[in-house]
């Protein structure tokens, strides 16, 4: 792949927000969704953008692995496996402009969803959550992720309606992340979207990755918990006017 260099600075600024967002403001992938598409298509950005999603789910498993709750990510994984299925094929199906518009009806209804439920009684709306939040909000997660990389503001929702504390909120996202990506892969490599010549891509943004992941933590220490709440949710809005409107 041959780029200009305001192409390859702007391929290096976005590995590091990926690698950042995955050990510091989860929301920030946005930047990321944003400087993808002004370089490639959305399906070609999906095959690029996945191994070093992978790269940096290592770093942020390994320094948030004691801060986790395998519970919670056990209840998302087998509708998000359903959702990478119907992403899948969908991808197979569906342009890249459709794809985009896809997802970001998806995350709209997700953040209405979270507001909706914040307008109640916390406490009872967390502790009583219906049956079916997790298993909806981890086919949402399945399917957006496999189809755009876009799951982070889905999963984001979901955890701060667990009211998470902010090393659980990235230590159980890490997790769920470590193992949804990973499943992904064949059938990424199926519809040809990672091959050589973006492995090789790959390989040379990997080290701007690993830099916005140990940036990540250093930096999440010193957020107040409601800004840091706060802030995931102003991402995920900006999240959904990317994707719908430009």
């Amino acid at each position: 792949m041959n780029f200009e260099t305001w192409q390859w600075a702007l391929l290096i600024a976005g590995a590091v927000v990926a690698g950042f967002s995955k050990t510091g403001i989860p929301g920030s992938s946005i930047l990321f969704v944003a400087i993808l598409p002004i370089i490639m298509p959305a399906r070609q950005a999906t095959g690029i953008v996945l191994p070093m999603l992978i790269f940096a789910d290592i770093f942020a498993y390994t320094i948030y692995r004691k801060n986790l709750e395998w519970r919670r990510v056990g209840r998302l994984i087998p509708s998000a496996l359903i959702g990478v299925l119907l992403g899948w094929l969908a991808l197979g199906r569906i342009n890249d402009r459709q794809t985009t518009q896809m997802v970001g009806v998806i995350i709209a209804l997700m953040l209405a969803l979270h507001l909706w439920r914040s307008r109640g009684a916390v406490d009872a709306a967390v502790t009583h959550a219906p049956f079916w939040f997790a298993p909806v909000m981890g086919l949402f997660a399945g399917f957006t992720t496999m189809v755009a990389n876009a799951a982070g503001p889905v999963m984001a929702l979901y955890l701060l309606a667990m009211r998470l504390p902010k090393l659980e909120f990235l230590g159980t996202g890490a997790a769920f992340f470590l193992v949804i990506n990973w499943v992904k892969v064949p059938f990424v490599v199926q519809l040809g979207l990672i091959n050589a010549e973006s492995l090789k891509l790959n390989l040379w943004l990997l080290p701007a990755v690993a830099l916005g992941a140990l940036l990540g933590r250093p930096v999440v220490e010193r957020v107040n918990q409601r800004y840091f709440e706060n802030g995931v949710l102003l991402l995920t809005a900006l999240a959904v006017l990317k994707l719908l409107i430009f």
